[in-house]
């Protein structure tokens, strides 16, 4: 494919995708569905059995699970490619390819050359692939059967800083339900910290892990079993050695596997950049979080997990971005983003639409999802509002699509208001 459909002539990349059918419709003619990943920068699921919604998609559908642009088994994007080019500046010119427009391209040539120019497919979206889908829609309607959207209807119209307000205010009550919870893991979190602030901690791969670093635990906090997760990390957290109360080996090292800013770097660079159109971001989420003190590391408070943001000062202390600092800098302060969303064909949209929105979703802000509904001509929209058990019934009953049984497998153990 073409890295950048500005200069089609120009450089290319590789796309990869994989094929699943049901061993027992293999030689039928299915009609396809292509599956969006969440992220950004992150590869297709690896299916290793037929569970969850692969399971409800193969009884109907053929699945392309697609690695987008810079993950997985297509051109890859790390420190270590990065490397072939001259300048920081290069580096940046080569990563403004990788936004959702451009894979939404990839797409479409794809649809072209499986299933030929005048016939449709279907997709599916989860998280930000639903940003790739809402893009889909108002770049290229005619590619599409069916749209189908669980959790990740992106803002339109709206600023990063805009976002990160709203965000940022769904992670503080994550953090309160959290603490809620397991009250017990308040004092340890303020001993973990204090332990961090007193000396030097390198982290087995390199880089050192810092407070603010510790609160990036939070990032599964939105997650059905997010709680479960920190909670049983920092349980375990020390130890007695020969000399002293140190943190352990163990807990270093599942910390360190625990966030994947180094394996899938597109997140770290990138992620601002999905909420901007024709406006740099000048590392929002940072000057966002300046606004809330509950985020702050004090004495006489709970150490706030943060959620599904990026700053600058991981630049400097995780040990495989450190060679992308510059490039980051300079993606942060670009503002000739293109749009990503027509929202004069959306108004018009005539493809079969359905997206589930989740109540309290810590990463796509649940009332900026529901502006952006109010947008799409046709969408069926399902939002639960009372318990998750109550919700999933409901759209099992209604929903005919394959999302519900994502939004099962991802909040069955939520409770919502």
């Amino acid at each position: 494919m073409p890295l950048d459909y500005t200069r089609p002539e120009g450089d290319v990349i590789r796309i990869f995708g994989r094929e699943v059918v049901a061993c027992d419709k293999e030689k039928k003619d299915l009609p396809w569905l292509i599956f969006f990943q969440g992220g950004p920068g992150g590869e297709a699921p690896r299916p290793e059995s037929k569970k969850g919604w692969l399971k409800r998609a193969l009884q109907e559908y053929r699945v392309l699970l697609l690695d987008q642009r810079g993950t997985g088994r297509s051109t890859s994007v790390s420190y270590q490619t990065l490397k072939r080019f001259a300048t920081s500046g290069e580096q940046a010119d080569y990563l403004k390819n990788f936004r959702a427009d451009s894979t939404v391209r990839n797409a479409e040539l794809i649809r072209r050359e499986l299933i030929g120019e005048r016939n449709r497919w279907s997709v599916l979206g989860q998280s930000y692939g639903g940003f790739c889908v809402t893009h889909y829609l108002s770049a290229a309607p005619e590619g599409l059967k069916e749209a189908i959207i669980a959790g990740g209807l992106p803002p339109l119209n709206r600023s990063p800083d805009d976002v990160y307000r709203a965000t940022y205010q769904r992670v503080i009550d994550r953090n309160k339900l959290y603490y809620e919870r397991y009250p017990e893991d308040v004092e340890r979190g303020q001993d973990i910290v204090k332990h961090l602030m007193s000396r030097d901690v390198v982290l087995p791969g390199g880089g050192r892990m810092s407070p603010r670093r510790f609160q990036q635990l939070g990032l599964v906090l939105g997650m059905s079993n997010g709680c479960e997760r920190v909670h049983y990390m920092i349980e375990e957290a020390f130890l007695h050695g020969a000399a002293s109360r140190q943190l352990s080996y163990s807990f270093l090292r599942r910390f360190e596997n625990f966030l994947w800013f180094e394996t899938n770097p597109i997140y770290a660079i990138l992620h601002e950049s999905i909420y901007c159109e024709g406006v740099a971001s000048n590392w929002s989420a940072e000057r966002v979080r300046s606004e809330y003190r509950e985020f702050e590391i004090v004495d006489d408070q709970p150490v706030f997990f943060t959620g599904e943001m990026v700053y600058p000062w991981m630049f400097d202390e995780y040990e495989y971005l450190q060679p992308l600092k510059e490039a980051g800098e300079i993606l942060a302060a670009y503002d000739g983003w293109p749009l990503l969303y027509n929202k004069s064909i959306l108004e018009m949209n005539t493809v079969a639409c359905a997206a589930a929105i989740y109540y309290n979703d810590m990463y796509v802000e649940r009332t900026l999802s529901e502006e952006t509904a109010q947008s799409i001509h046709g969408i069926k929209l399902w939002l639960p509002t009372s318990t998750i058990t109550t919700a999933c019934a409901s759209m099992a009953r209604r929903c005919s699509g394959v999302c519900w049984t994502w939004f099962m497998e991802r909040y069955e153990s939520t409770p919502v208001t």
